[in-house]
C-alpha cells in the first residue's frame, strides 16, 4: 500500500518591485517584469493543483514601503491558490520589516502570516502536519532559542513538524567567491534547531541550497532547505540558476523512503554580463564604436554592466552616461554603467 505523501512548494525572496516602478521617468526595459514571470512560474504547481501546500520564506517584496497597488498585485496570485483550497504561509521578512499588512491574512481564508511566533496545524491527505514560525528577527543569534520557545510546537501533536523561517543559518553559502555564513549575532547556529522538527523551510539567503551539516561536520538536527530567490538580484548571483523547491513528507518505517525528501525545480533567466571596457586612447567616437561591437556579440536579452576599469579620459567624462549606452545596445537589454573602484 503506498504511504500518504505530503507536496510542499517552497519559495523564497520574490523581491517583487525591484526595478518596477509605478511612474516611471524613463522608457526602457526593465526587470520588474521578469521578477512577476518568475512567481507566476513558481507558483504554477499549486495552481495546477499538484501540491498540497505552499509556503512562502519571506521577502515578497524588494523593500519595506512599498505602494499598495504593488501589494495587491503581489498578494493575489497567493490568495488565488488559498481561494483554490491550498493553504499559503507566508513569513514575513527583512524586506517586509518583520511584518505585512495585518488584514490581508484575515481577508483570505488559508493564505496565513507569521506575524509573530505561532504554530498552525493543519490535516493533509489524514497526515498532520505542523508549520511553526515567527517573522524575520534581528540579533537572532541571541534570540532564537526565546523565538521557538514562543512558538509553542511541543504543544500539539502532529506526524510531521515544520520551521518556517527568514534567517541566515550556520553554512550556507552565497555569492561567486562562497561566502560561508558563520556563527554570529545574526546568524543562527543549527544545532540549536530542535531534533523535533522534520525539516526548516527558509528564505533569505538567495542560493538555493540544502543545509544537513554544520561547520563543524556534526548532521543537523533538521536539514535547512533554502530554495534562493526567484531571480537574480545583483550581478553576484549571475552565474547561479534560479530555483523553486518541492519538498515531499511521506509517512512510513520503509528507509528506503526518506521522510523529507527535496526537489529543486529550475527558473528561466535571462543571460547577465559584465563587459569590462577599457577606453585609454579612444576618443567619443571610438568609445561608441567599441561599445556598438561589443553589445552587437551578446544576447540582445542580457542583462549588461559596462564597467570601465580605468580613470575615464577627459574628454570621455561628459560622453559616458546610461543614456548614452541604451542609444548603442538593443531596446531589449538591460544596460548598467558601473565603475572600478581605481577609476
Amino acid at each position: 500500500m503506498t504511504k500518504p505523501a505530503i507536496r510542499i512548494l517552497l519559495l523564497a525572496d520574490t523581491h517583487l518591485g525591484f526595478d518596477a516602478p509605478l511612474r516611471p521617468r524613463v522608457e526602457r526595459r526593465r526587470r520588474g517584469p521578469d521578477f512577476f514571470s518568475n512567481y507566476e512560474h513558481a507558483l504554477r504547481p499549486a495552481r495546477r493543483g499538484e501540491v498540497d501546500l505552499v509556503v512562502h520564506g519571506g521577502d515578497l517584496f524588494f523593500r519595506r514601503r512599498v505602494p499598495p497597488l504593488l501589494v495587491e498585485r503581489a498578494l493575489e496570485p497567493l490568495a488565488e491558490v488559498a481561494q483554490k483550497g491550498v493553504p499559503v504561509f507566508l513569513v514575513p521578512g527583512n524586506h517586509e520589516g518583520s511584518r505585512i499588512p495585518l488584514h490581508l491574512a484575515t481577508a483570505t481564508p488559508n493564505l496565513t502570516i507569521f506575524h509573530q511566533p505561532g504554530t498552525f496545524v493543519l490535516e493533509l491527505a489524514g497526515v498532520k502536519v505542523g508549520l511553526s514560525g515567527f517573522p524575520f528577527a534581528r540579533k537572532v543569534g541571541g534570540e532564537f532559542k526565546r523565538l521557538i520557545r514562543q512558538c509553542g510546537y511541543s504543544a500539539v501533536e502532529t506526524d510531521f513538524r515544520l520551521l518556517c523561517l527568514h534567517q541566515s543559518v550556520e553554512g550556507a553559502r552565497v555569492g561567486p567567491h562562497n561566502y560561508t555564513f558563520r556563527i554570529g549575532p545574526e546568524v543562527m547556529t543549527g544545532q540549536e534547531i530542535p531534533g523535533a522538527f522534520d525539516a526548516v523551510l527558509a528564505g533569505h539567503i538567495h542560493r538555493s541550497q540544502l543545509l544537513t551539516h554544520d561547520l563543524a561536520g556534526r548532521k543537523l538536527p533538521a536539514p535547512v532547505i533554502y530554495p534562493g530567490s526567484i531571480e537574480r538580484t545583483s550581478f553576484a548571483e549571475r552565474n547561479e540558476t534560479k530555483h523553486y523547491a518541492i519538498v515531499t513528507l511521506r509517512k512510513g518505517d520503509d528507509e528506503s523512503e526518506p521522510r523529507v525528501k527535496v526537489e529543486f525545480e529550475s527558473l528561466p533567466s535571462r543571460p547577465m554580463v559584465i563587459l569590462s571596457i577599457d577606453a585609454s586612447g579612444l576618443d567619443a567616437g571610438g568609445l561608441k564604436a567599441r561599445l556598438g561591437k561589443d553589445f552587437a556579440a551578446l544576447d540582445p536579452d542580457a542583462v549588461v554592466q559596462v564597467r570601465f576599469n580605468d580613470p575615464l579620459p577627459a574628454g570621455l567624462i561628459s560622453e559616458v552616461n546610461t543614456a548614452m549606452l541604451r542609444s548603442l545596445a538593443p531596446s531589449t537589454m538591460n544596460v548598467i554603467l558601473a565603475f572600478s573602484d581605481r577609476s
